[in-house]
């Protein structure tokens, strides 16, 4: 049932969504999460599952809401793709301008995807040599 959350931004669609100010889509919903389709899809049946609560990133994202996300994203993620038929799915999570994202209310994409769907997969590259890996990941460990 659609409520207000003590966490909303009154700016945002997505809180919107969530207090049932703006229709969706609806096809899973508990105590903490909300899933909807896309209302552009990249193939049928994309999902956007959200966390009722407004995070503007995943860098602000309470974690004592990944069991409850997790959770949603499997059960969502298996229905989507039985009901669509798909062959398998991505689920994307896009961070800050550059890497994608258009609202600011964090949230994760579940694609469908499909044989010779003509969808790109991730470009993969490569470092210099090992040496250049190694010290990359020296240099990410030492700021966790």
């Amino acid at each position: 049932m659609p409520r207000n959350h003590p966490h909303a931004d009154e700016d945002c669609i997505f809180c919107k969504m969530v207090a049932g100010g703006i229709p969706c889509a609806r096809i899973y919903e508990d105590k903490d999460i909300l899933a909807f389709l896309d209302i552009n899809p990249i193939a049928k049946g994309h999902t956007l599952v959200v966390p009722k609560d407004h995070f503007p990133t995943m860098l602000e994202f309470d974690p004592a809401l990944g069991v409850p996300l997790f959770k949603a994203l499997k059960r969502v993620a298996e229905a989507v793709r039985a009901e669509v038929k798909a062959g398998g799915f991505n689920v994307i999570q896009n961070n800050f301008t550059c890497a994608g994202q258009m609202v600011f209310h964090t949230h994760w994409h579940i694609i469908p995807r499909f044989e010779n769907d003509g969808l790109p997969d991730w470009p993969g590259g490569r470092y210099a040599d090992s040496s250049e890996m190694q010290q990359l990941a020296a240099g990410i460990a030492a700021r966790i």
